[in-house]
């Protein structure tokens, strides 16, 4: 059977799925694993677990469909730091995008003419979350481990020399680290001097539809001879994925964290507003923002806030139901989602999150409508903010595991007053991935010939968004007033 497998390997899970050359997908696994926090703001993971999950997503895909795929193609999330000795080894565990302990270097470096610079080069915004100021924090405070470091990767750096003894890393997860210049495709002199390491300590950057097929590792020998593309970063692929790679479509992403990109064929510099630009190809660069509280904040909501327990995700089904029942605004119930602190933006690590509004009538329903809308309106923050700098946005294509529910769709329609599209049920990263194998194997001629015939489309209501555009107001101001305050209190926590 002619299909290709597309997996993402994603911040709370590996996802896979299994295409058919007609852009319909087969099957779909899936495999989850823990993020630890062994200090207040670390964010890490076991690099070992992540590639086992990836080996029994293929397996698994494989064994369902009872025949060996075309291809393979990556999508991984951005932004991971792995030290590893020469043998490839985890001198430590990885350090997540979510992770905040270089807050103090990123403020630092922003706040200084080689901040501007590094951004302007790299199109990589200066935030904590990048390996940029990740690797500068190890540096100065684990010197003993930054010296024994061989080489600094990511995670999908790690798993692709567990597949094939290489060091390796595409264009786009390369764009995403503030190391590498965007418009030379080499890594940046400035940013590695002030991280104080050498490009051979980083891995040799290839296009994103860079393939090997030989000396796969054993623990895949039932794909032995396919070819494996290295792929690009969630981001873009989930554009690839969600077909908006054309000029006025905007792609949203809502998972762990959440995303909105538009595709462009030169960068967006905005050192203000910190637009990102990652590369999907030469001559196509992915412009946009990414918060930090996607569904995780909800996830939190439910098991921390509420003490209840999730065992599968239609359990989310059900607590996103209970808020049809609510008025759009939540009857002047508003939620600044920052649990995690914020990227775009505000770009601010100190930031906090806050229900304001409390009244005596505001019930369960109330609270998670609230917190819907919360995360919702901090996307549209950045589209916002996107539009400011001269980006259009026509129409908005979604995907991501916290989409499905047809309420919280209507609701992004009515606070973007846009038509919001749900084209591709199944992860769009994954599924971009493989529509980057086809194309790179000339199996299809156009990424539009995948496109299905029919999308569900949301369209804004007009009362609603005079409603949002009022409570996105409130939404603004608060920042603006607390954010002194949220600081404040990192003093009592």
């Amino acid at each position: 059977m002619n299909y290709f497998i597309g997996v993402d390997i994603g911040t709370g899970s590996c996802k896979a799925v299994a295409v058919k050359i007609s852009g319909e997908p087969l099957h779909a696994t899936q495999v989850s694993y823990p993020t630890y926090a062994p200090e207040l703001t670390y964010s890490e993971q076991a690099p070992e677990l992540i590639w086992q999950a990836f080996i029994k997503c293929v397996l698994r895909l494989v064994d369902h469909v009872k025949a060996a795929p075309s291809g393979v193609a990556l999508s991984s999330a951005m932004h991971s730091v792995i030290p590893v000795d020469e043998n490839g080894k985890p001198l430590m565990n990885m350090i997540t995008w979510a992770d905040n302990r270089s807050a103090t270097v990123a403020k630092s470096l922003h706040a200084s003419p080689l901040g501007e610079k590094i951004y302007s080069e790299t199109g990589t915004p200066i935030h904590a979350m990048t390996p940029v100021c990740k690797i500068k924090w190890l540096g100065e405070n684990q010197s003993a481990l930054f010296k024994k470091t061989f080489k600094f990767i990511s995670i999908k750096e790690f798993i692709w020399f567990k597949l094939f003894g290489e060091y390796e890393v595409d264009y786009s997860i390369a764009s995403a680290t503030g190391m590498f210049d965007i418009s030379k495709l080499a890594w940046n002199e400035s940013a590695l001097t002030y991280c104080g390491i050498t490009p051979q300590q980083l891995s040799s950057p290839v296009e994103v539809n860079h393939c090997r097929s030989e000396g796969l590792s054993n623990e895949l020998k039932v794909v032995e001879g396919i070819p494996f593309f290295i792929g690009a970063s969630d981001g873009c692929m989930a554009n690839l994925g969600s077909f908006a790679v054309t000029p006025g479509v905007a792609a949203l992403t809502i998972g762990t964290s959440g995303a909105i990109r538009v595709a462009n064929t030169k960068p967006t510099v905005n050192f203000r507003a910190m637009t990102f630009n990652y590369i999907l190809t030469k001559d196509l660069f992915i412009s946009g923002g990414p918060i930090n509280n996607g569904g995780v904040v909800l996830k939190w909501y439910i098991e921390v806030f509420l003490q209840k327990k999730l065992s599968s995700s239609g359990d989310f089904d059900a607590f996103l139901d209970e808020m049809k029942n609510i008025k759009p605004g939540a009857d002047g119930l508003i939620f600044m989602p920052y649990l995690l602190g914020e990227r775009a933006p505000i770009w601010d690590s100190e930031a906090s999150g806050a229900f304001f509004g409390i009244r005596n009538f505001h019930t369960q329903a109330h609270f998670t409508r609230a917190v819907v809308e919360g995360i919702s309106m901090a996307l549209y923050s950045i589209a916002a903010s996107m539009e400011s700098t001269g980006l259009s946005i026509e129409r908005v294509h979604v995907s991501g595991g916290f989409v499905q529910s047809e309420e919280w769709l209507q609701i992004l329609a009515d606070i973007f007053n846009k038509k919001i599209c749900l084209i591709n049920a199944e992860d769009a990263s994954a599924v971009g991935a493989a529509y980057l194998g086809f194309k790179s194997l000339n199996l299809i001629r156009d990424y539009e010939d995948l496109k299905p015939k029919q999308d569900a489309t949301y369209t804004p209501n007009k009362e609603n968004h005079s409603v949002y555009k009022k409570a996105f107001a409130i939404y603004e101001n608060l920042y603006k007033k607390l954010k002194g305050e949220m600081a404040m209190l990192l003093e009592i926590r």
